[in-house]
Parts: structure tokens; C-alpha cells; sequence
């Protein structure tokens, strides 16, 4: 057995906790300045003087730019480490959140949403890499689902602090708080070490790793399959969750953000659940299960008889979708060659956004054309997407608790 291989385990997880910690907080940032956009896009329309459908194109302006962030970043990962490309990072997008709480006029706005796409893009693919490196490949599949549902922690911070700031203040303080990123790039530059598993296998130059990218195209073209599902059962149940809350229940402001709580509070119990049980029962097993699970929820939660029922279905539904997303941190690092896993990931998961970024306005799309209400819109398009995602994932392949280095 060479060297390399047979590295010690504490070499690989030296520094995993704080690895964890930067990463997990890094992606909730991230969420959190997405998700404000997401919650407060009727009142950015009014003060833009703009309908929903030309607001949710800042939506999709930030998911059709992530992957050139992933693409970029994750490229300068791979070749110089994981560490500094993150702190450039996050401070990046700080500076991009706020800029947008003082936008001007609507273009400078998207613009900016544009911007903020880059700095998003590039946050998962560099965190992700380096937690996976660091942690025992026992645990990966429980701290997967811990990296991954930051994100669910994000709008579930964006749900309640639109409840205690926009009705006093309204939105644009949000994004003023959205710059704090820029401290969690201190944390990184003090506490975080650079992962072994990256100095023991990097390339040595760009030439090694560009034939290392070339030589892995299927497994690029198979992530990104995988990572279009993904992505569209994420942003197709949840962007715009709070403003078919809004038109198709009458909520005011308190009630849409305490239903988007709720729905939260799911995702993040399913990723850790799912996440757990992707240790044991395999990744794709446990992805497809959720997704089943998805299947099921979907009456009660985009068509359900009464209040009630809504706050049921808005529970599960999410707790089946960011379950299943909570193993996507562990598959796709492991699916990943070493030289490549800052980039590989990072780039066919923001690829899959891009294919995505189209789905709120093809759900509000079709709620006008065909006269839908947003939940029969929402219900349709949910029910095609996990039904395919599940079989793009049986057709893949795992390496579960597969060893780096």
C-alpha cells in the first residue's frame, strides 16, 4: 500500500469540527441572503413598482450565475486549496448584500443579483470539498445532511427576520445584514487548516489538472443530471412558496413568514434524518426514499382542504426534499475524483441550477396562461420532478464511505 493511501485518519480529519462549522455557516449565509429575495419579493415589486413575474427574474438572474462562481472558485481550489478562495469568497458576497439593500432602481438591483449569483455559486462547492476531506468517511453521511440543511437554517433565518424587520423597516435592511459573511471569512482565515487530503493529491500545474477535468466527463455529465432534479425540487417547492402563501391563502406578512418556519423546521429534521440514514442504507436509497416520500406529501401540502392541512403538508413536504438534499454533500464528493472535488461538485451542482433557475417563472408562467391558482401550478410541476429525479438517481452509481487521498 503506497504512502498516500495509507495516511493516517487523524491526518484526515485534523480540524474537521471547525471545517464543519465554517462550512455549515457559510452555506446558511448564503441561503439567508438568497432566501430574502424569495420572502420579500412582493414588497421589493412595490417598491420597484414591478409584478412578481419581473421581480422573480432576480431569482433566476442568481441561480444562472452560480455556476460561473463554481466554475471559477472551485478551479482556483482545486489548484491552490481550499482555504483562501473561501475567504475571497465570502467577502465578496457580503459586499454584494449589502450593496443590494441600497440598490437605486430595479436594474441595479438585478445587476447585483447577478453579482450575488457568482459569490453563491462558489460558497457550496469550496465547503463542501473541504468538510468531506476533513471528516471521518463513517460520519460523512449525518455532517452531509448537518452541511446541507444550512441552508434549510438560511430561510428559516431570512423567515424571521422579515417577521421582526419589514413590517417596522421594510426589506432593504435585510440585505444590510446579509454583509455578515464577511466576519465568518475571519473565522476561516484563524481556525480553519487547509485539507490534507487536497495537499497530498493536488496537480501540479494547470495542464494536470485540465487533463484531470477532460478524463472525467461522464461522471460531470452525470452530476449535473442529478443535480438539475435536485435543484428543481428544491427552488420548484420553495421560491415561490411565500407568495402562493400570500395570493392563494391571504396571509399577511406574519403568517407567510411563520408557515415558511414551519417548512424549515422540517427540512432541517429530513436532511439530518436522511443524511443518518444514508450511512447505512446507501445514498441512493435513502435519496430515492425521500423523494417517494415527496410524492405522497404533495395533496397536502400545494392542495390541502384547510390551515391545518397546509401547516402539515408544509412540514413534510420539505422534511422529504431537504432530506433527500441532505445526502448530496456526501454522494457527489464521493463520486468525485480527489484532484477535481472542489470543482467537479461545485460546478455540476451550479450547472444543474442553471437548468433549474427557469422553474418560478415557468410555475408563474403557467398559473397565468392556464389560469391555475400557484398551488395547482406548484403540485403539477413537483409531482414530474420527483418522479424523474428518482430515476436519474437509481441509474447512478455511489462510493459510500469511500476513502480520499
Amino acid at each position: 500500500m503506497d504512502a498516500a493511501t495509507n495516511a493516517p485518519a487523524a491526518g484526515k480529519t485534523r480540524g474537521g469540527g471547525m471545517a464543519v462549522l465554517a462550512a455549515f455557516l457559510g452555506w446558511t449565509f448564503d441561503a439567508f441572503d438568497y432566501f430574502l429575495v424569495v420572502i420579500c419579493l412582493t414588497d421589493i415589486g412595490k417598491t420597484f413598482h414591478k409584478t412578481d413575474k419581473e421581480v422573480a427574474l432576480s431569482l433566476t438572474l442568481t441561480l444562472a450565475f452560480r455556476p460561473v462562481g463554481a466554475l471559477v472558485f472551485g478551479l482556483l481550489a482545486d489548484r491552490y486549496g481550499r482555504r483562501l478562495p473561501l475567504i475571497l469568497d465570502l467577502v465578496f458576497y457580503s459586499i454584494i448584500e449589502v450593496l443590494t439593500g441600497l440598490a437605486p432602481n430595479f436594474t441595479t438591483f438585478l445587476v447585483l443579483r447577478a453579482l450575488f449569483g457568482i459569490g453563491m455559486g462558489a460558497e457550496w462547492g469550496l465547503g463542501a470539498s473541504l468538510t468531506m476531506e476533513k471528516v471521518p468517511p463513517r460520519l460523512r453521511g449525518i455532517l452531509s445532511g448537518v452541511l446541507q440543511e444550512g441552508y434549510a437554517l438560511g430561510n428559516l433565518l431570512a423567515a424571521l427576520a422579515y417577521f421582526l424587520i419589514v413590517p417596522r423597516w421594510g426589506w432593504r435592511p435585510l440585505f444590510i445584514l446579509g454583509g455578515a459573511p464577511a466576519l465568518l471569512a475571519l473565522l476561516v482565515r484563524l481556525g480553519v487548516t487547509e485539507s490534507e487530503v487536497w495537499q497530498r493529491t493536488k496537480a501540479s500545474n494547470w495542464n494536470e489538472l485540465t487533463r484531470g477535468i477532460t478524463r472525467h466527463w461522464p461522471i460531470f455529465f452525470y452530476l449535473v443530471a442529478l443535480m438539475s432534479m435536485m435543484n428543481l425540487s428544491s427552488h420548484g417547492t420553495q421560491d415561490l412558496y411565500p407568495t402562493f402563501l400570500e395570493r392563494d391563502w391571504g396571509m399577511d406578512k406574519h403568517h407567510k413568514a411563520e408557515l415558511t418556519a414551519v417548512s424549515m423546521f422540517g427540512a432541517i429534521c429530513g436532511g439530518l434524518m436522511f443524511g443518518y440514514l444514508s450511512d447505512r442504507i446507501g445514498r441512493r436509497r435513502a435519496i430515492a426514499g425521500a423523494f417517494v416520500g415527496a410524492i405522497i406529501a404533495i395533496p397536502i401540502w400545494a392542495l390541502p382542504p384547510d390551515v391545518r392541512m397546509l401547516v402539515v403538508g408544509a412540514f413534510v413536504l420539505q422534511f422529504m426534499v431537504q432530506g433527500a438534499w441532505g445526502v448530496i454533500p456526501a454522494h457527489i464528493c464521493e463520486l468525485s475524483p480527489d484532484r477535481i472535488r472542489a470543482f467537479l461538485p461545485g460546478f455540476a451542482y451550479q450547472c444543474g441550477n442553471l437548468i433549474a433557475s427557469s422553474i418560478v417563472m415557468f410555475e408563474t408562467t403557467q398559473a397565468e396562461r392556464k389560469n391555475w391558482d400557484y398551488g395547482k401550478a406548484m403540485a403539477v410541476s413537483a409531482a414530474a420532478i420527483f418522479i424523474v429525479a428518482i430515476v436519474v438517481t437509481l441509474l447512478g452509481r455511489e462510493r459510500r464511505a469511500a476513502r480520499f487521498g
